[in-house]
């Protein structure tokens, strides 16, 4: 799809200081950052632990579940920010002094979602008598009522939003709950368990607990390679305080402090440790840790996150590497069966795709498509064709249900679309939650057609034209003297860059020397401006378009990337769009 590059407007930098290189300090300002003290990402200046409400109420049942010594589940959910918030609970839980915890992650393809009432007698049957969820609870209504019902207490920790209905749980810990005040509503579920732990670390100080037991108060900064990975790979907005749990995160794992699981995972991503950057945890961790739930049990990416040595761990990362394998070879059979939907089939709902006219919102079926892969299908469906994008895959569990999974654009906040057409269509949606940027739902395979007419509907009324267009924003033209690795080195250091934090991205003009299809679908370019050359890669092209050997001139817009290849480190444009001038 062409899109159009927007160049960044200059702002009023004078708050910044001048040590900062002046391009780095306008891409700061234009990022929101106002002053020196916003540039400071150490531990101390993360929000007060007591802005967040719920941890009182949290910390004293979790408190009575350790003086009676109760069994203690911990529920968590099948993705990268589940697994990273169930493996800090374990282990938080271990150096705080439990002996008596244990986690459940259910099976996507068995139970679904959440805290389940399914999931709910598993852990009763096990002895369970308190229940913490993580990454997810806030819309668990029956299955907290259920756990309630069978006398077992219950602690939510989520970030998810709040629906009309709250869990009767005994405490909620969810700064997007409504009555929470915390400033940063961009916390992750791994963000919101590292906040509930330390609180229950201070809580037990206060109380005299590591006195008592003649035990030194363990240092939770080394939770934070979790917290890192977990914030990053749930795309939550990297707002200040995220910013700081990444940094810190990231600067320990650089520095050798981190799990075996971590490094192992790094191993296999052929990643080095030193020189982590955020998008490492997105690109690379992520989704192998991923790769579990999508395929498998998500509780073999926990326990590779919480492996005590190196040689475990590296058996179970290899292992994580070979289902990502699968996963990609399910999700590019998935993705080009729907992109053969998207140019051959007219559907009901939407303008013939035979004239290359697309909906308004892209809505697709297949019975035999892997409900594992649906929201990485959905997430590529809308990068190309810039349309809010919902894939079905049949249930696994329930007959003539399907499973949705949903990605949007810049401008439809999704959750809001989807909570729109349930209130004015009940019966449509049989449930449905999330963010601005994905949800998932599901219906009645019945109402798919119904469902899609009024997706596409609704997506029409709150979208304009200009919505539609893509668009890739960019930091301006780099002068060939800052096309160094020196300046790549300074961009890489002003991070981490991520969600609402965007890696700086420059545009510019440049002739092809060389041009070729490398891994099937990516076009390896060789690059020239005022005769110097440099390595350029644009990931899954259109092969109807490239390689062209008519084209001589390129439209670049990029990030500045150092690569590495047998010690030897190169300045490379990471492409992210590409057009013949």
């Amino acid at each position: 799809m062409q899109k159009e590059i927007i160049r960044r407007p200059l702002v009023d930098d004078n708050n910044l200081p001048n040590t900062l290189h002046p391009i780095i300090k306008q891409i700061y300002a234009r990022r929101g950052i106002k002053n020196e003290d916003e540039l400071s990402l150490n531990l101390p200046k993360l929000l007060p632990l007591e802005l967040l409400s719920g941890l009182k109420e949290g910390c004293e049942i979790l408190f009575d579940a350790f003086a009676q010594q109760k069994k203690i589940f911990v529920v968590g959910d099948f993705d990268a920010d589940g697994a990273t918030s169930t493996a800090l609970m374990m282990e938080a839980l271990t150096l705080l002094g439990s002996t008596n915890h244990h986690f459940i992650v259910p099976n996507r393809f068995e139970y679904g979602y959440g805290l389940t009432p399914e999931i709910v007698d598993i852990a009763h049957a096990r002895g369970a008598e308190l229940i913490i969820t993580v990454d997810n609870g806030i819309s668990c209504i029956a299955g907290v009522t259920t756990a309630k019902a069978l006398g077992l207490q219950v602690i939510v920790t989520d970030h998810h939003l709040q629906g009309e209905q709250l869990p009767p749980a005994d405490a909620i810990i969810n700064p997007n709950q409504h009555v929470c005040n915390f400033p940063s509503k961009a916390l992750a579920g791994v963000g919101v368990a590292f906040y509930f732990m330390m609180a229950f670390r201070k809580h037990l100080r206060e109380l005299g607990w590591y006195e008592e037991r003649q035990m030194a108060e363990p240092n939770l900064a080394q939770l934070l390679d979790l917290v890192a990975l977990g914030t990053v790979a749930d795309v939550v907005p990297l707002d200040y305080n995220n910013r700081i749990l990444v940094e810190q995160g990231i600067k320990r794992i650089r520095a050798g402090v981190t799990r075996p699981g971590i490094q192992a995972l790094l191993e296999v991503a052929n990643k080095t440790q030193a020189k982590l950057i955020a998008s490492d945890f997105g690109f690379s961790l992520g989704p192998r840790i991923n790769a579990a739930g999508r395929l498998d049990d998500m509780s073999f990416g926990i326990n590779c996150l919480l492996a005590s040595d190196l040689s475990t761990a590296r058996a179970m990362a290899v292992e994580l590497d070979g289902l990502n394998q699968s996963r990609r070879e399910i999700e590019q059979g998935i993705q080009q069966e729907a992109e053969r939907v998207l140019s051959q089939l007219s559907l009901t709902h939407a303008k013939s795709f035979a004239s290359s006219e697309l909906p308004n919102a892209i809505s697709l079926f297949q019975p035999d498509w892997h409900q594992g892969v649906i929201g990485i299908v959905a997430g590529r469906l809308k990068e190309k064709f810039n349309r809010p994008s919902i894939v079905f895959a049949a249930s696994d569990t329930t007959p003539n249900e399907l499973k949705g999974s949903a990605r949007s654009i810049i401008g439809l906040h999704i959750r809001d679309l989807l909570e729109h057409i349930d209130s004015q269509n009940p019966g449509v949606i049989l449930k449905f939650g999330g963010h601005a940027m994905a949800a998932g739902l599901t219906i009645q395979a019945e109402h798919f057609e119904q469902f899609s007419s009024l997706f596409n509907q609704v997506a029409g009324e709150w979208l304009s034209e200009e919505d539609f267009q893509g668009k890739v924003f960019s930091d301006g033209v780099l002068g060939t003297e800052h096309l160094t690795l020196s300046f790549a080195q300074q961009l890489q250091d002003a991070g981490p860059w991520g969600q609402q934090f965007p890696e700086p991205v420059f545009d510019d003009h440049f002739n092809i020397v060389q041009q070729r299809i490398v891994g099937e679908k990516h076009l390896k370019l060789v690059v020239e401006k005022n005769d110097m050359v440099f390595d350029a890669i644009a990931f899954n092209v259109d092969l109807s378009v490239w390689p062209s050997s008519e084209t001589k001139q390129v439209s670049l817009a990029y990030k500045l990337d150092i690569n590495e290849f047998r010690g030897k480190q190169t300045v490379q444009f990471m492409v992210e769009h590409i057009a013949p001038c």
